[in-house]
């Protein structure tokens, strides 16, 4: 049986296999493989998907324990799930969440290596939308097979159903509408005699100017390939931590090219790996790299339109990697409140992910205390009338409330890349909609004017970053201007 397993992966992906050239698929992939997918519909329990044209690129870093399983929604409303977590749960936790999603169909299945705990559900993923849904696209594996049971099981789902199975090697590009993925490893000849850490399919997707990478479980060794082959063209904004944080996976040259400015985690809170490991933790601490893990922050969502950066999740915990173990744990398959943590850039101009899921017993909400309600940055003035220095209440900083919640700014920090920091003053709230200016210079604090009392121009006229953070020493704001 295991061997006939073995040997139907060689039998697919000989028929079907990718021409691994960056142009793309050898040939038309069959009609089945790629088409439009409806746009998942906004439901009360779940956080709306944007879609349309102008829309926003969504990546949902599931959390599902101690496992791996990620979810993109493109603008036009495509969908690629990367991996389905862990064996023991058989898909359920994955299953449940893009059911409160109302995803119909996907696109595009990836299984970045054949370890349990990376295609748990996708036997269960495959069945349920072959039979209840509008169906899975296509299968992308890296062409390394497992003995496993779990392993078997998915081939039986691919062989039952006649769904598509593409062997994926770096070079080949997913025809993923709306973003560029490009596939980075494994390389041909394989790495490390076939070692299936080694040989994850690592995906780059761009979007605008904001770029993810999902290594799955690349080591030192398909990370020195990447960085020997790539370089600097591995920077991306978001990075999903590979092998689940393990001291193995992002080493100094592999964070230094990819240069991330938000890495996200997903392990289980008790691994009996212990993931993430401290040498890891250590190493994103160091390059200030904010930090989510989805044992503490739960399920967590990023969306850009290309330029601005979103991050939701369902609780509020540490960003810092190495206090990320300070926050609370959450169960996998939690149901709960996706909330806004941090804005890279212009706040999205929509209600984002501001909405409750539900669970069949219960509804799980977030409390006001825990949530960050939207602050935006709506003018930076820089350079002042005349010499910066001697009008410095002409240098200013207008932020506004965007929630739709009372704000209180109480021991709020606003920074610039030159360590310069001003702590707003105890009391300091805003309503929905209003707005405050930041003076530099000195003046007496009002509802709409507070004064930083600095002696000399803060904000440069070439360029600088706006950094807010909150009273949690949470990172609330990072906006960059020109």
């Amino acid at each position: 049986m295991l061997d006939r397993r073995g040997g139907l992966i060689v039998a697919i992906v000989v028929i079907v296999s990718l021409s691994g050239c960056l142009g793309g698929l050898a040939g038309s992939p069959p009609s089945d493989v790629h088409t439009d997918s409806p746009t998942p519909s906004t439901v009360s329990e779940a956080p709306p998907t944007q879609g349309g044209v102008n829309g926003t690129l969504e990546v949902h870093y599931i959390n599902v324990g101690q496992g791996a399983s990620t979810l993109l929604i493109t603008p036009p409303g495509e969908t690629m799930l990367i991996d389905s977590g862990d064996w023991s749960d058989d898909g359920e936790y994955v299953l449940a969440y893009l059911d409160r999603l109302g995803i119909e169909r996907i696109d595009h299945l990836v299984t970045s290596h054949a370890d349990a705990d990376h295609i748990g559900g996708h036997a269960a993923v495959i069945n349920h939308y072959e039979t209840d849904k509008d169906g899975v696209g296509a299968v992308y594996d890296p062409g390394i097979a497992s003995s496993s049971q779990t392993y078997s099981e998915y081939l039986d789902a691919i062989e039952e159903h006649d769904v598509p199975l593409y062997e994926t090697r770096a070079g080949d590009t997913l025809p993923l509408d709306g973003v560029n993925a490009t596939v980075l490893g494994p390389p041909e000849p394989y790495l490390a005699d076939e070692e299936r850490n080694e040989n994850s399919i690592v995906i780059s997707v761009q979007y605008g100017e904001t770029g993810f990478l999902f290594p799955g479980d690349a080591e030192a060794e398909h990370e020195a390939h990447l960085v020997e082959r790539y370089g600097d063209r591995l920077n991306v904004t978001v990075l999903q931590v590979g092998h689940h944080g393990s001291r193995s996976s992002s080493g100094p040259a592999f964070l230094e090219a990819t240069s991330p400015r938000i890495a996200i985690i997903p392990s289980g809170y008790d691994s009996q790996y212990g993931h993430p490991h401290t040498e890891t933790l250590e190493r994103l601490t160091d390059r200030e790299i904010t930090t989510y893990w989805t044992a503490t922050h739960g399920s967590v969502a990023v969306r850009t339109n290309g330029t601005a950066v979103e991050v939701w999740t369902q609780q509020s915990a540490p960003t810092t990697a190495t206090e990320l173990r300070d926050g609370s744990p959450i169960e996998p398959g939690s149901t709960g409140r996706l909330d806004h943590r941090l804005t890279l850039g212009a706040t999205l101009a929509d209600g984002g992910f501001d909405s409750t899921e539900t669970s069949d017993s219960e509804t799980t909400t977030t409390s006001t205390d825990d949530r960050t309600p939207a602050l935006g940055v709506a003018e930076v003035h820089a350079d002042a009338d005349g010499n910066d220095n001697e009008n410095l209440n002409d240098e200013y900083v207008i932020f506004e409330n965007t929630g739709e919640e009372m704000l209180d700014l109480s021991g709020w920090q606003i920074s610039d890349e030159a360590g310069h920091s001003y702590t707003v003053p105890d009391g300091f709230t805003m309503a929905p909609g209003e707005r405050v200016t930041l003076h530099t210079g000195s003046g007496t604090d009002s509802s709409t004017d507070l004064y930083w009392g600095a002696d000399s121009a803060i904000w440069n006229n070439g360029g600088d970053t706006v950094t807010v953070t909150d009273s949690n020493e949470q990172v609330v704001i990072e906006e960059e201007y020109s």
